[in-house]
């Protein structure tokens, strides 16, 4: 029977067969050392020469960085380290023996480091990102089951656009009728809500914009939200629970992950709701006040973000941006026609936006001037702005994007680390 590596804080005394990769491995005399991984943590068999054959004693001395391995042992404390289990190895079994392994203990460059990402993902850093992401995503799916949302598939072929087609990859397939890969799946939720009242999908989405910063990935994940008879105060209350209940989740789940990372959980902590609220007029003059050099109706940039966040222990909503720097299907403010029922949810630390939602235009006449507005084609639109005239009721939505959600919670630079295989403006291998 094969068991995990997870499973050993309640297999102490007894014995247990692993099955992984040798990470690491050195032998000095009589005994040997192999750093063994297997998906489900991270433990050391020793493996001494008078406890196992000779057939164990040679496989456990020819294993090499990255060999597969079969070990059987007892479960054992670590003699010195709390919390640490070993295995006292009785037999090593060889599965397959590593060529040299291309990734080195020195220092690599990020460029070396993406060419070999298929190999890279096995680094203990690479290993506990991911499993950071997909707490994320369990917690993303619970929270959203737990309040009344069904998870609906959009698709990732469209013949439009949320915002435009300036950013999108256009699908020379259909004859002579343009489709694009989706930037969201926002304008069918909307459509959903009138089946089921509250819904998301979670899946990738993807955006041709020629951007080479660290918040960027022309593929990436994201998750969308839309629910029937929600306005925007309500809307930033169903973000607030769900990014504090996914922080609370990693925070439970996930501190061996976290300390691998070396990710200070201080400011983690701070994550509880009521989140501050700025205006955008607000953040503006709060933003000149730091010598920022910002328009008033300018939309906010990343370094705006960066400069805004590090004021604040927790997540800050900027709301009610210009409706000129904004998409045509937000609401406007009643209070004021020149912005809208919108938000933006920056991060801490710096990191900047992880969430963007509105409240949407319910008004068929109100939307048809938008869209002719935006000069975005009306035919293209006819079945959007239908949902406006068989049953349309107030709705709000968001969207947040997976891989800057990770990048915050794990407190590392790149976007490009969240994802197994990132898609970048220069990246399309492996």
């Amino acid at each position: 029977m094969q068991h995990f590596i997870s499973q050993f804080p309640g297999l102490v005394g007894q014995t247990v067969t692993i099955k992984g990769w040798a990470y690491n491995v050195r032998s000095s005399g009589s005994i040997a050392f192999l750093q063994i991984r297997d998906g489900s943590g991270f433990t050391q068999a020793v493996v001494a020469k008078t406890a196992v054959d000779e057939a164990s004693w040679s496989a456990a001395t020819d294993a090499t960085i990255e060999s597969a391995v079969e070990i059987t042992g007892t479960v054992s404390a670590h003699p010195k380290q709390a919390g640490v289990f070993e295995v006292q190895a009785t037999a090593v079994v060889l599965i397959q023996k590593a060529e040299e392994y291309p990734i080195g203990k020195k220092e690599h460059g990020p460029d070396f480091l993406l060419d070999q990402r298929h190999l890279w993902l096995r680094a203990p850093t690479q290993w506990a990102i991911q499993k950071v992401r997909n707490e994320v995503i369990y917690a993303t799916y619970d929270w959203m089951r737990d309040h009344g949302f069904t998870k609906i598939d959009s698709p990732i072929f469209t013949p439009s656009a949320c915002e435009g087609t300036t950013e999108l990859f256009e699908i020379d397939y259909f004859g002579e009728r343009k489709a694009y890969l989706s930037q969201s799946g926002q304008l069918y939720l909307e459509a959903a809500i009138g089946s089921v009242g509250r819904c998301f999908d979670f899946g990738p989405v993807f955006r041709a914009e020629k951007s080479k910063t660290r918040r960027h990935l022309i593929e990436f994940w994201m998750m969308d939200a839309e629910a029937a008879f929600v306005e925007h105060k309500e809307n930033l209350e169903i973000q607030e629970q769900l990014v504090c209940c996914i922080v609370e989740r990693v925070l439970k789940n996930c501190q061996a992950e976290l300390k691998i990372l070396e990710r200070n959980q201080e400011p983690l902590k701070q994550v509880q709701a009521p989140f501050p609220r700025l205006t955008h007029a607000e953040a503006i003059a709060k933003l000149r006040t730091l010598g920022s050099d910002i328009g008033e109706m300018d939309d906010l940039g990343a370094d705006d973000e960066t400069l805004l966040t590090q004021q604040y222990d927790r997540p800050i909503f900027i709301e009610k941006y210009p409706a000129a720097v904004k998409a045509f299907y937000m609401k406007r403010d009643p209070n004021d026609p020149t912005r809208v029922l919108n938000a933006d949810l920056l991060a801490p630390e710096g990191y900047g936006e992880i969430i963007g939602g509105s409240q949407r235009e319910e008004n068929y006449d109100a939307l048809l001037e938008r869209i002719r507005e935006h000069k975005l084609p009306e035919e293209a639109f006819k079945w959007y702005l239908d949902l406006r005239k068989y049953g349309g009721v107030p709705h709000s939505g968001f969207g947040y994007g997976l891989e800057r959600i990770v990048t915050w919670i794990c407190g590392i630079h790149h976007v490009r680390e969240t994802i197994p295989f990132p898609r970048l403006l220069n990246r399309l291998e492996p």
